[in-house]
């Protein structure tokens, strides 16, 4: 079996991590084409059915992994990985075999390439090409630079839970759900990149180290590469200096948006995407020298091979991206080396796993439909679209006295409330336990009633987030499915099922997907959820108990993000003055109701209450 060796990219894109579900199998339908994309690792039951689903199609071994079986968790990621690798590899073959005729693969491959792209313009010579005999040589080294788009692994590296044996005792560290999810991935045979989200997760961290895929082989070669995803650049500092020093190289900074984005949403303190972008363009290679000097120290103290040159590293930006333009112009302006687009995809049936139904609902869902909920159990801020199946079911279970969910999963267990051993805020027992200790409190109706709305609006994430893979491909489950999704904003401006070339063109300015809502530029949009985010904080203060300083911070932050798109708009040299007008309006308009909050809250902002006096 060939094995897949990830070079440099493809395209100019990547997609993201999805849920669990959504691209739990996207390296299949969308690696052949060079395209590369991210498979959540972290429930390995549905890892196991998708691969018991899978590989006897793919006629390879579909052998199960019982949960009963040592380090059964870590054995069946390895496993999924291992057979999306085969498949993959054997579809590259079959690819590369097939004819430059209208209607196959092979010419699909490049005919989505980005036109700027030298291998899609030497695609376009060979077909200009009248002399019989160098047109066939050039098909044949054209066959040779076809390649897999990478089979990229995500770890929210907040689930983490620490897990039981049989006789209810904690099992070691490298047992836990992160540091077993790693395991698997670090024994697989992929030639890829791990994404870290969500945090920085020390014992999961140096954990990377019992690892030899991750160092550098003799070449300066790294096998198992490390992604960070951040949403600033101090993220990148912290957590590339930690690494850095267990000889750990961050091969990509992938910066994402904290609020523009889709499923949990991890705002900063008012640091908008631009400032950010712009920090790491002028800090890149600082950052870059001094991570290779720690790392090298480190390796020439551990007896392993060194860099004899600083690595590349990549910086990618997602979170948002709508059009074509914003997509060159973080590219050509912030010199980013690629984009993430992801929610679009979820309306292309060829690339992600959605139910119909489902699907349905988010071809349709408007500006008003998608919201960011607080149904996480994890307590972050979520981002979904209303009427979902998961929703209706959980609304059904508390309407009829069942509140809450069995937990069969429990990934995301971390309440120890009532009970000694960390359970879901989303179960069936911590619901029925937490209302019973709302009753005893003697609140008024409509007080008990809004503090039983907060627990029973969490949802069974890990159930309902891996449904619609099940309910797509028509997998028989002994448990009631229901789908939860977690899509960004940006859909409300997407509403057409497509194709995967159609949204590949779509994303090369070759086409245009989008409908006829107006849709602000993707940095106004992302001010605008920090606005509404920082009412919505003030509105709650007295529950969080933050201190004046951090919304100072907040605000400070957001008016200094202003004054710099104000300089950046005449820059956006590919849109019309029309456009560049609009966004001076809507970046005034925003300011003022900015403003207008700052001087609602006189006891959170004295200094602001003050400004305004000396005004008048």
């Amino acid at each position: 079996m060939t094995t897949l060796i990830h070079r440099d990219p493809v395209h100019t894109f990547h997609i993201p991590v999805m849920g669990t579900a959504f691209t739990i199998d996207a390296p299949l339908k969308v690696g052949r084409f060079g395209i590369s994309s991210v498979v959540s690792i972290g429930d390995d039951e549905l890892d196991e059915t998708m691969r018991l689903h899978w590989a006897p199609q793919l006629g390879l071994d579909a052998t199960p992994i019982a949960k009963t079986e040592h380090e059964y968790r870590s054995r069946r990621i390895t496993a999924y990985l291992n057979m999306m690798h085969d498949a993959l590899a054997m579809q590259i073959e079959k690819l590369r075999a097939e004819p430059f005729e209208t209607g196959t693969e092979l010419t699909q491959y490049f005919e989505m390439l980005d036109d700027q792209s030298p291998l899609k313009l030497r695609y376009l010579d060979m077909l200009g090409c009248m002399d019989s005999q160098k047109k066939s040589q050039m098909q044949t080294e054209l066959r040779q630079w076809v390649r897999a788009g990478a089979i990229d692994v995500n770890i929210m590296t907040k689930i983490d839970r620490t897990n039981y044996n049989a006789q209810n005792e904690p099992l070691p560290d490298e047992d836990s759900d992160a540091l077993s999810a790693l395991r698997g991935y670090a024994q697989s045979k992929l030639h890829s990149s791990i994404v870290f989200s969500a945090g920085f997760n020390r014992r999961l961290y140096a954990y990377i180290s019992s690892f030899d895929d991750f160092f550098p082989d003799e070449n300066g070669y790294i096998k198992k590469r490390v992604i960070l995803k951040v949403s600033d650049f101090r993220s990148s500092m912290i957590q590339g200096k930690f690494l850095a020093k267990k000889g750990i190289w961050i091969s990509e900074h992938r910066i994402e948006s904290g609020l523009n984005c889709g499923g949990h949403a991890f705002a900063t303190d008012g640091y908008l995407l631009g400032p950010i972008l712009e920090e790491f363009k002028q800090n890149r290679s600082a950052m870059a020298k001094q991570f290779y000097e720690i790392c090298n120290q480190v390796l020439i103290g551990e007896n392993r091979p060194t860099f004899k040159h600083i690595p590349s590293v990549r910086i990618t930006v997602q979170g948002g991206i709508g059009t074509a333009n914003e997509d060159r112009f973080l590219r050509d302006y912030f010199e980013v080396d690629g984009t993430g687009w992801a929610t679009p995809f979820l309306l292309v049936p060829e690339v992600t796993t959605v139910d119909d139904e489902t699907r349905e609902l988010l071809r349709a869902a408007g500006t008003q439909d998608l919201f960011l909920s607080e149904i996480s159990p994890l307590g972050v801020p979520f981002n979904t679209v209303r009427n979902t199946l998961s929703e209706r079911q959980k609304l059904e279970r508390a309407m009829s006295g069942r509140p809450g969910s069995p937990c069969p999963k429990g990934h995301l267990v971390s309440n120890t409330e009532f009970t000694k051993k960390p359970v879901c805020t989303a179960s069936t027992l911590y619901q029925r336990q937490k209302i019973r200790s709302l009753e005893a409190q003697g609140l008024s109706p409509e007080d008990f009633q809004a503090a039983v709305n907060a627990v029973v609006q969490k949802a069974c994430l890990c159930e309902d987030l891996a449904a619609p893979a099940l309910i797509l491909n028509k997998i028989t489950n002994k448990r009631t499915l229901s789908s939860a999704v977690c899509p960004g904003p940006n859909l409300a401006f997407f509403s057409k099922i497509s194709t995967l070339s159609d949204m590949v063109s779509h994303i090369y300015g070759r086409l245009n997907l989008l409908n006829d809502t107006y849709r602000p530029n993707m940095f106004i949009s992302e001010l605008k959820m920090y606005i509404d985010y920082l009412g919505r904080e003030l509105r709650k203060v007295a529950q969080t108990g933050r201190k004046p300083e951090y919304f100072q911070e907040f605000k400070q932050n957001l008016m200094s993000g202003i004054g710099y798109y104000k300089t950046l708009i005449p820059k956006l040299t590919l849109e019309t003055q029309h456009y560049q007008d609009l966004m001076r309006r809507d970046l005034a308009a925003l300011k003022l109701e900015l403003n207008a909050i700052v001087e609602h809250h006189v006891a959170i902002f004295p200094a602001a209450a003050n400004e305004a006096l000396a005004a008048a």
